[in-house]
């Protein structure tokens, strides 16, 4: 926290400087390219500074890595050290790390071996299974700044409250107790409120698979983390897309989960596989957690819902344009690549034509300002930092907090329109041919493969999940390609908007190329075992 005699700047510097110093030297790149000298440092670039034994052990999905440590195969110990020391590297590519806490974590993987060796079983479900935190959670012994320079040495920008390094975050104490290791947490924008990760302490967190591009955010630090594999699974949070934004610029599978009374953060996980998410989902939900978080729904992992049939034919929807943002040429190609998969195997697939969706981004968008900024302004106020610009439009601090009535009519309009989109929904079980509603809804997670830094300006694709309190999950479909993806007659482009204009003249074949392009699977409310399962299905049709 910056004192008169302290500048925020200083203290920034002092935070960023301790976060590469718990870097052990020997984990240190001393000579790292540019992104102009290298732009995807996943693969094999970043496994030349790695074991052949901490390849093997960080490449394995997070089921193989607890069978293993379940099984005596792996010591719990050896498995935290390989992550750490990859996490290790994946922040000195991407900014990607807020906390390290590396020896508490290897201390506590040597509890597990000793609790194994002398059990003869795990610990529980999680047995040895490496997991990151988005710098949201709060871990016992470890600040969490959330990326204001404000919050450094303090409990959310407060002081002398007993709780600095001492709460712990309901999530991370489940976490524990089912025996994962945590280890790190990873970067945000402070606010939370951006598409892109940046802060005051750590600068930027770069795409890994494309460092010209954004992590995304708000979990962006997961995202790039995890894309780098220096993480098996991690959890983040998600108010407008904040998990299944980064989840699909990286490449990876993100579920983000409903049960919020109005536009709520939620939490989730974010990770390579579906089998991950729902293993870690299952595990957290056998622990009731209805009984510590009242925002919780008291519904346990349904296996029945969880289960594809192959005499019950799916039947999908494609959104293609939500009638505001123009997707780019590789996103408009991986819908289609998703689509024409599916019709193969003869699905049907219906075109969409929901409620119109800007009406429901408007309220989705007042619901976020309802204060005008007044929360963030006075976290900024603790140390006196200014805002990243990729906040400073949202909240120009130039209105006073929105009064009762006005907060009451935004409430009414969500719920109409939520309301509307049910019966919409309800309404193509006479287009479907199975006599029920369209399973699933495929669309784009942002109109961009990957935001261009300062130029995510468009939210309504992820935000309007939220708003409905829907279940969605991220699908990695293609990698964008610059000699396929592109734009053929620009001269006949008809933008619906200035915005819509400036979306698509952010595209640039040669500055996406490479970079990873994802759908979003969309199910009903309190649907997440068959949005996981459609999820997995689906991704097994577009490997053939």
């Amino acid at each position: 926290m910056a004192t008169e005699s302290t500048g925020w700047q200083e203290v920034a510097k002092a935070k960023l400087n301790s976060i590469n110093h718990s870097i052990p030297e020997d984990w240190r790149v001393e000579s790292l390219p540019s992104r102009e000298q290298q732009r995807n440092v996943t693969g094999d670039f970043i496994r030349q500074y790695l074991t052949t034994e901490e390849v093997e052990i960080t490449e394995t999905t997070a089921t193989a890595i607890i069978k293993k440590t379940s099984a005596g195969e792996w010591t719990a110990e050896a498995v935290a050290r390989a992550f750490c020391h990859r996490a290790s590297l994946a922040h000195q590519l991407t900014n990607c790390l807020h906390e390290t806490f590396f020896d508490a974590a290897v201390e506590n993987a040597k509890t597990l071996d000793e609790y194994y060796v002398t059990n003869k079983k795990p610990i529980g479900p999680l047995h040895g299974l490496p997991i990151s935190l988005k710098d949201q959670f709060h871990v016992k012994g470890v600040e969490t700044s959330m990326g204001y320079v404000g919050w450094i040495r303090t409990f959310e920008g407060k002081t002398g409250t007993g709780k600095e390094k001492v709460f712990e975050s309901e999530l991370v104490k489940e976490l524990r107790d089912m025996g994962a290791i945590l280890y790190c947490k990873t970067s945000v924008p402070h606010t939370l409120m951006s598409g892109e990760t940046a802060n005051n302490i750590i600068g930027y967190t770069s795409n890994p698979q494309n460092r010209n591009l954004s992590s995304g955010g708000s979990s962006g630090g997961e995202g790039a983390l995890i894309g780098l594999r220096g993480s098996p699974v991690g959890f983040g949070t998600d108010i407008g897309g904040s998990i299944r934004i980064p989840a699909a610029f990286n490449g990876l599978m993100a579920n983000s989960m409903d049960g919020q009374n109005s536009v709520l953060s939620v939490v989730g996980p974010l990770a390579d596989s579906v089998n991950t998410l729902q293993l870690v989902v299952k595990c957290l939900l056998s622990r009731e957690p209805w009984l510590h978080d009242p925002q919780v729904h008291e519904i346990p992992w349904r296996d029945d819902k969880a289960v594809i049939s192959k005499d019950d034919p799916l039947s999908f929807a494609v959104l293609r344009h939500d009638g505001s943002a123009t997707p780019h040429p590789p996103v408009q190609r991986a819908i289609s690549t998703v689509v024409e998969a599916l019709e193969k195997r003869g699905h049907k697939v219906i075109e969409w034509h929901p409620p119109d969706h800007a009406r429901g981004v408007n309220i989705v968008l007042k619901a976020w300002t309802y204060d005008n900024g007044a929360d963030i302004r006075s976290a900024f106020a603790l140390s006196g930092e200014p805002m990243i610009p990729q906040i400073v439009g949202a909240f120009p601090g130039d209105k006073p907090p929105e009064d009762a009535t006005y907060i009451a009519a935004n409430n009414v309009a969500q719920r109409e329109y939520q309301k509307e989109y049910m019966e919409y929904w309800n309404s193509t079980a006479e287009l479907t041919g199975t006599g029920r509603p369209v399973d699933v809804v495929i669309a784009p997670v942002a109109p961009f493969s990957a935001a261009r830094p300062e130029r995510y300006s468009y939210y309504g694709y992820s935000a309007i999940v939220n708003l409905l309190d829907y279940t969605a999950c991220t699908l990695p479909v293609t990698t964008a390609d610059k000699n396929i993806d592109v734009v053929v007659d620009a001269a006949s482009f008809k933008p619906v908007s200035e915005l819509d204009r400036k979306i698509a003249e952010d595209y640039d074949a040669e500055i996406y190329d490479g970079s990873h392009v994802s759908v979003q699977l969309i199910g009903r409310r309190l649907q997440e075992e068959k949005v996981l399962a459609v999820t997995e299905y689906v991704a097994g049709v577009l490997k053939g």
